[in-house]
């Protein structure tokens, strides 16, 4: 599998291009940037992948592949650019500022038989594939109750608008997840922060989901909380699981590690970092499932070599950007809003 890069900033160069180049099997063809800096960073980094000046170079240059990687505010127009070259396309996340932009790539790329995917690679984190794994065994009875949040002190991301805002970038995340457990969201009620009234992007949320089957999904996110909450717990009949701070790929990455680098290690947490099954008396620590962002990709390869699903459904996007959307409505009436209601009328939030 061939692949190219549209972008080498925070999001292309710490969670595509290490692992793109750790891909057994592929090609790191190339990165379409025209930073003078960002090209002396690639090539220190990355010796012997050329920078390209557009998507059409590197599409030249021969490709099966392109991911774009860049801010929000630009990335439909380069999303739809690639597939109208005709190769497949993976967005980083968030996929679309709405729905209605949403949709019109998923159907563009419809039009023109072009695979389209979204990274969503916290599917592949090491806490998350834990509550999968313990919900899908049953270990935790009936859930009732997830909480999922994505809480750190960071001043300096405030008015960083490249995601559209918290709710946008992190939340595609946390929406993804809690749609990948539980299924389609019915009601949504939201809250978001702001510094200042007019501030432009929001840099911290808290949204209430109701799923279809009942469950409750409590997600929130916040680059000003100097006490981050638990990342999950998860409330069931049978007990309650819940972990402290956030998987561990993100840290090897900025470290400048990669799965080839690390091999075996790249993913794993320490034992002091597992998280904690709870039922009345009894407490026990929950032996951490291996973080593997790698795996879209490789189902990526898989996909495209043989005609199999996606490793994420652009549709699957679409869901998330639906309650993203609903939830800016929320937080704009004062209500919650039920998605049936959203859908079918067209709501602008």
């Amino acid at each position: 599998m061939r692949i190219g890069l549209v972008g080498y900033g925070h999001g292309g160069r710490f969670f595509h291009a290490p692992l793109i180049s750790s891909l057994p099997a592929a090609t790191f063809v190339g990165v379409v940037t025209r930073s003078a800096e960002r090209r002396q960073l690639l090539a220190a980094e990355h010796p012997g992948v050329p920078a390209f000046d557009s998507i059409g170079q590197l599409v030249e240059a021969g490709i099966d592949v392109l991911v774009v990687s860049t801010p929000l505010k630009g990335r439909p127009a380069l999303v739809l650019d690639g597939i109208e070259h005709g190769v497949a396309v993976v967005s980083d996340k968030p996929f679309a500022a709405d729905w209605q932009q949403a949709q019109t790539l998923i159907t563009m790329a419809e039009r023109q038989n072009v695979p389209l995917s979204v990274y969503q690679n916290r599917r592949w984190d090491s806490d998350f594939l834990t509550v999968r794994k313990l919900i899908e065994s049953g270990a935790l009875g009936q859930v009732s109750r997830f909480e999922s949040r994505i809480e750190r002190y960071s001043p300096s991301s405030v008015h960083n608008g490249s995601g559209g805002g918290f709710l946008r970038d992190l939340g595609s995340h946390l929406v993804d997840q809690a749609l990948l457990l539980f299924g389609p969201v019915t009601r949504v009620y939201a809250e978001l922060d702001y510094l200042e009234k007019d501030q432009a992007f929001d840099h911290g949320f808290f949204m209430s989901l109701t799923h279809a089957n009942g469950v409750t999904s409590h997600l929130g996110g916040s680059c000003l909380q100097n006490s981050p909450g638990p990342r999950f717990r998860v409330s069931g009949t049978q007990g309650c699981y819940s972990v402290e701070g956030l998987d561990g790929q993100e840290a090897q990455a900025l470290a400048g590690l990669s799965p080839k680098t690390e091999g075996e290690r790249w993913g794993v947490e320490e034992h002091r970092r597992w998280g904690w099954f709870e039922h009345g008396d009894e407490r026990e620590r929950v032996p951490s499932e291996r973080g593997c962002w790698s795996q879209f990709y490789l189902q990526l390869q898989i996909a495209l070599q043989n005609g199999g699903p996606l490793p994420v459904d652009a549709r699957d996007a679409l869901a998330t950007t639906r309650v993203l959307d609903a939830a800016r409505l929320s937080f704009k009436r004062h209500q919650v809003v039920e998605l049936s209601e959203f859908a079918s009328h067209g709501i602008k939030s």
